[in-house]
Parts: structure tokens; C-alpha cells; sequence
């Protein structure tokens, strides 16, 4: 691909516009490094409340990354390699969650899993399992969130790759297990990581559909978004601390994907 470089200067009609969005999107950001009281910023990072969110958003985002793979995958590849009936409605609804307000997206889950839910009155009577409002609840928003991340990376990966590959392996005898296991799954492992990264930030970040499932219990379902809506009322510096840590996991996982994208790019 040959990129042409605009000869005869920036026009002003397109500079002007172009850093006021720019000053848009970054002044904020600017603005909370900026209000950011650096020096005590450590202690509050380590207090009790602070460190309770910490964890538990780490421990939630982890688990509903892990429940993602194991679902998200299969899925992908569902959408990919086999001809479904009805395929691009699937894949309309299982896009969804990428634009629905993630609002609207708790109240889905507890009208289908709350203890009198289309499904969760079942899990309650059956096996006594409650989800509402507990941290196998924030696992589940976050995973109902994210998911979709993970399957849009992997299943365009799917449908980039050589399936010569695939077609080889099972005219050798290979299962269809297998060939999924040693050949399309290395093959397209590059855009699982990645879908992997973008699913665990968006799970960290989680808010709308958190608060809606799982409510707000310090301990349970307090992770750092809902810390950080909390702490803005009673102590603002650690809403900021808290928003900066967001921040920075937000600014790693761009620059780990850059290349990615970058090559993405260069082969449109």
C-alpha cells in the first residue's frame, strides 16, 4: 500500500476542526494527571477501600476474561467456518452488547437471571444459586459485556486464514478437535491475545451493567468504576487515584495492540 502525502499545506477548514478534536479528547485527560495530588497518591492507593476495589476488579475481570475464552472462541469460529442458518442475525445479536447501554444490558440479565427470572428462578430452585447481587453477578455483566470483543477480533482472523491449512490436516486423518487444536487455533492466536487484552479492559471498566446485576456492596461487588462514582461525593483525590489507575491500563492495552492495528491498517 503507497501512502500519499497532501501537497500544498494543511487546508484550515480541516486544521482547525481537527485540533479541536484533538483538544477534546486529550484535555481531559490532561486535566485529571493534572488534579492529581502525586505525592499522596501511593497511601491512597493502599488504603483499605481503595485496595478492597483493587482486587476485586482485578479477581472479576480476570474471571469473566476466562468465561469469554472459553465461550467467546467457539463462538467465533461458529460464525466463521460453518454455514448457520440465519448466520448474519447471530451475529447481529451477538454484537449487541457492543452498542446497547450497558444499562439496559443489567436489566436484561436480571429480568432472565434474578431469582425470578426467565432462567434464574430455575438455578434458585434447583440448585439454590442466586447471581443478583454477588460477585459471581459482577463476573457475569462483565463477561456479558465484553465478550463480543473477543469474538469480533477472532472471528475476522478466522476469516482471513488460509483454511488450506485446515483442509490438509483433514484429508491427513485428523479430527475435526484436533485441527482446531494444532492448526486453526495457533494460526489465529495473535488475534485471540489481542481480543483477549481488549476483553479484560473492557471487563476492568465495566460500570452500567455492574451496578444494575450486582448492585454496589463493598467487598462483593465494589470494583473500581463503581469505587470510583462512589468516592467522587465523599473523597475526591481517590476517585482520581483510582481513575488514574483505569487510565493507565486503558493506555497500556492501546500501546500493546498499536502494532497490531498498525498491520491491520496497512493490509485494508
Amino acid at each position: 500500500m503507497v501512502t500519499r502525502r497532501v501537497r500544498g499545506g494543511v487546508p484550515l477548514l480541516l486544521l482547525v476542526p481537527a485540533l479541536a478534536g484533538l483538544a477534546f479528547l486529550t484535555v481531559p485527560l490532561l486535566g485529571l494527571v493534572a488534579r492529581a495530588e502525586w505525592s499522596g497518591l501511593p497511601q491512597r492507593l493502599m488504603s483499605p477501600e481503595v485496595g478492597q476495589a483493587l482486587r476485586l476488579s482485578l479477581v472479576c475481570a480476570t474471571s469473566a476474561t476466562a468465561v469469554c475464552l472459553v465461550l467467546g472462541v467457539p463462538l467465533a469460529w461458529l460464525l466463521a467456518r460453518t454455514r448457520l442458518p440465519g448466520r448474519g442475525l447471530v451475529r447481529a445479536l451477538v454484537m449487541v452488547p457492543l452498542v446497547m447501554p450497558p444499562v439496559v444490558g443489567g436489566v436484561a440479565l436480571l429480568l432472565v437471571l434474578g431469582r425470578r427470572g426467565l432462567v434464574g428462578q430455575y438455578l434458585y430452585e434447583w440448585f439454590g444459586v442466586s447471581l443478583p447481587f454477588t460477585t459471581a453477578g459482577v463476573i457475569v455483566a462483565e463477561a456479558f459485556v465484553a465478550m463480543p470483543f473477543l469474538v469480533v477480533s477472532v472471528e475476522g482472523a478466522l476469516r482471513a486464514a488460509d483454511p488450506r491449512y485446515e483442509e490438509a490436516a483433514a484429508t491427513l486423518g485428523a479430527s475435526g478437535w484436533y485441527t482446531f487444536r494444532r492448526v486453526t487455533l495457533p494460526s489465529v492466536m495473535p488475534a485471540v491475545l489481542a481480543g483477549t487484552v481488549l476483553c479484560w479492559a473492557r471487563a476492568l471498566g465495566e460500570f452500567g451493567a455492574t451496578i444494575t446485576f450486582a448492585g454496589n456492596f463493598p467487598g462483593q461487588t465494589t470494583t473500581m468504576p463503581l469505587a470510583v462514582y462512589l468516592a467522587l461525593e465523599s473523597d475526591p483525590q481517590a476517585a482520581i487515584a483510582l481513575s488514574l489507575v483505569l487510565l493507565l491500563v486503558s493506555v497500556v492495552v492501546l500501546a500493546s495492540l498499536r502494532e497490531r492495528w498498525l498491520k491491520a491498517g496497512s493490509a485494508l
